[in-house]
């Protein structure tokens, strides 16, 4: 008969065996405790577009996040997540110009976005303020915000943006990945060298209505033209470090190195082509392509932490947006993997609660105080297009 090996000694050999197993156990319980003292900020989430291109299109109870629902996420993933702060996409796409349905998109993809939120107001809560996102996480729900995701749906308007303001919609990226008729994209080859004249002054109306400015998909001279101009913290709602992935949707070097005068943000993107140089140039069948990790991920919020400074980096997933999140990453109920990964890695929980929320809570203060300063100062700005630029072609 063979004895049992006493309680302490059995402790003993499983610790030999599993040291970083009980290790990490114990950066996700300080993952944890972070992701409850402070709201997570998840830069860009296009569940709405999801909802749009769904089996029953733009019917939001039909889609129901309520339950399992088809994509990467859904209410019970998100409090697995323990996202605390989310900016739901109201994404238009580039080819709306051509046929002029730019705006009336636009005004559907809010809708959708706010029937998200009205129809799950136990869970979530419309946030257009630094202080409704406080107050609705303290309240144990997701504070929602609204991001516009292309300049083009302005039509050339000042008064449409000032429109979407007054509907809810918190920041407008500039471009998608089309130029526009005022400032260059990411994607496209470069028509103005950056912004035009009228462009600038987007950026100005922006920062007077307290309006982030988002130079995600942007040139990398739009970026420095929008920092030039920007009297307000600008932001990047999803994308990840150039110096590491060369993905022009990704933000150079010299860019970030702007960030700490401007007090702007760089929420990192999960995207596996903008965090991963093999899946970027990889060209083979699809069956053997590579894939981005969690610790890809890492790399690129660590990257922008050493060159622009812990003040200056984020996170912004584009969930519901990608085919699929990396590995460790899959979707919405992985962030606290995430901050495990940073803690082992050395992050104090104060660094945590920067990358989390305080560096976006302190973008978006100060944004509404520099919007507050300017209205005292002059009204709505009444510039065309066709007055700061000359005619459209």
């Amino acid at each position: 008969m063979k004895r049992a090996l006493p309680h302490v000694l059995i402790c003993a050999v499983a610790f030999v065996l599993a040291p970083h197993a009980v290790a990490q156990d114990d950066h996700m319980e300080i993952a944890k405790r972070v992701l409850s003292s402070v709201p997570l900020f998840d830069g860009h989430n296009d569940l709405p577009w999801a909802i749009r291109g769904a089996d029953a299109p733009m019917d939001v109870r039909a889609y129901d996040i309520s339950g399992d629902a088809a994509g990467h996420t859904d209410l019970a993933r998100l409090r697995a997540g323990q996202v605390g702060a989310q900016f739901w996409s109201v994404y238009v796409p580039s080819s709306s110009m051509e046929d002029g349905s730019a705006a009336r998109m636009q005004l559907e993809q809010i809708d959708i976005a706010l029937q998200v939120i009205s129809d799950h107001r136990e869970e979530l809560g419309f946030a257009g303020t630094a202080a409704d996102v406080m107050r609705i996480f303290g309240e144990g729900r997701i504070a929602s915000l609204l991001g516009m995701e292309g300049g083009h749906a302005i039509e050339n308007s000042l008064g449409a943006l000032r429109a979407f303001y007054a509907l809810g919609v918190r920041y407008m990226t500039l471009t998608h990945s089309a130029n526009i008729d005022w400032a260059d994209s990411c994607c496209g080859l470069p028509e103005l060298g950056g912004l035009s004249p009228f462009g600038e002054e987007v950026v100005r109306e922006m920062n007077w209505l307290g309006m982030l400015v988002d130079i995600s998909h942007v040139s990398p001279e739009s970026m420095h033209d929008a920092l030039d101009v920007a009297e307000a913290p600008v932001i990047f709602s999803h994308s990840s470090a150039k110096a590491l992935t060369a993905h022009p949707r990704n933000v150079p070097d010299d860019v970030l190195r702007r960030l700490p005068e401007n007090g702007g943000v760089v929420m990192v993107t999960f995207v596996e082509p903008f965090v991963n140089e093999e899946v970027r140039t990889y060209t083979g069948p699809p069956e053997d392509a590579p894939r981005a990790t969690l610790a890809d991920v890492v790399a690129h919020v660590e990257h922008i932490r050493d060159v622009a400074g812990i003040d200056h980096v984020a996170i912004g997933g584009d969930y519901d947006g990608i085919p699929r999140g990396p590995v460790g990453l899959e979707d919405v109920s992985t962030y606290p993997a995430l901050f495990a990964e940073l803690s082992r890695r050395g992050w104090s929980e104060s660094e945590l609660r920067q990358l989390a929320a305080g560096n976006m809570l302190r973008a978006m203060r100060a944004a509404e105080a520099t919007a507050r300063r300017l209205q005292a100062e002059r009204g709505p700005s009444t510039a065309t297009i066709e007055q700061l630029d000359g005619p459209v072609p």
